[in-house]
């Protein structure tokens, strides 16, 4: 439905967007996952109206999209800090764009109503925005944008106002309104959790470049670039001669210091160096001497190592990824951990 195509963008001498390519399927839910400052929004202002690319095209169906005036394009964005009407009540806030278009009563009734009940805030239709919660107030501010039933719904970090047990439940009525009412969303944001589950393919960012696109799976279990294996998730990356070979955390076991591992790689030999349980699962640093880092492992339950311990790492040949050497998120690391 939509095509991206060699977005190129310049604010004064920085380049905020470098030959950015993207297609968008009718109905899909996509996610624009990357780092602070690496381009995400500006991409997603240009879908809006609100900037005007230096270079490259976007088209809807076919058609060029950047020749349309933004109150003219099938786009809605839902921004970051709701931006409700403070003195109107839900409703109200509901009804706006619908009366600015001039759309007959009868008829805005009938589809206020009809968001409302589907977002579930039909029994505080005549609340104003400060009598609501954050995450009624966040549904509000959604069932406003899929009102006008846009074509594409753009939303910039629409969850990081939520606390934390809000944001999960959000995420999962947010993947379900998306699927009950049928438009195409593409969502910005740095959380990788909010990615992974929201979103049928991430596009992973950054400085101005898409890296890789891929559905969640795929992008944690395959990563092609140094920055993605980096970035989604926590990773250990070992450089190499020709490249760098990533092995998730989960796919190490561990042996006593002098076991013998004959059916996979690594037997690396090292000593704890920390331990700490996360509820269901405990993360274990092990030192190892010709490493910079210590190397992360992840194992179900309580720990049976304690730190001082001597122990060999082993993991099967299917869990390391051969990447190309390049760039690491965040700091140049031999082991790359959760991205900021």
């Amino acid at each position: 439905m939509i095509k991206i195509k060699g977005i190129d963008h310049h604010f004064g001498r920085t380049r905020a967007l470098d030959g950015v390519s993207l297609d968008i399927g009718e109905g899909e839910f996509c996610a624009l996952l990357g780092p602070s400052g690496c381009g995400k929004t500006t991409l997603l202002r240009i879908l809006a109206g609100f900037e005007t690319p230096d270079a490259g095209t976007v088209t809807l169906d076919g058609k060029d999209l950047l020749t349309v005036e933004p109150h003219r394009r099938p786009v809605n964005l839902m921004f970051q800090s709701f931006a409700l009407f403070p003195h109107m009540s839900v409703e109200r806030n509901v009804a706006y764009g619908l009366e600015r278009e001039r759309r007959p009563r009868r008829e805005v009734r009938g589809r206020v109503e009809e968001v409302l009940a589907t977002v579930g805030l039909t029994a505080f239709a005549r609340r104003r925005p400060h009598q609501l919660s954050g995450g009624q107030r966040q549904r509000v501010a959604l069932a406003r944008a899929i009102v006008k039933r846009p074509r594409l719904l753009l939303l910039d970090e629409p969850l990081s106002a939520l606390d934390k047990q809000v944001r999960a439940h959000m995420q999962l009525e947010l993947k379900r309104l998306q699927e009950e009412v049928g438009i195409t969303f593409l969502v910005v944001t740095h959380d990788q959790e909010e990615a992974m589950s929201l979103a049928d393919r991430i596009a992973v960012m950054n400085a101005g470049r898409i890296e890789q696109t891929d559905a969640p799976v795929a992008l944690y279990e395959h990563p092609r670039t140094a920055f993605v294996a980096g970035f989604v998730g926590a990773n250990n990356l070992f450089p190499g001669p020709d490249g760098i070979t990533a092995v998730r955390p989960e796919r190490i076991r561990i042996g006593d210091g002098d076991s013998h591992g004959d059916d996979g790689g690594g037997g690396l030999t090292g000593t704890v160096v920390d331990v700490s349980f996360h509820g269901g699962t405990s993360h274990i640093a092990v030192r190892v001497p010709q490493l910079d880092q210590p190397v992360l492992v992840a194992v179900q339950g309580p720990s049976r190592v304690v730190s001082g311990d001597r122990v060999r790492l082993f993991w099967p040949p299917e869990a390391a990824v051969r990447i190309p050497a390049g760039p690491i998120a965040g700091e140049v690391h031999h082991i790359a951990g959760e991205a900021p």
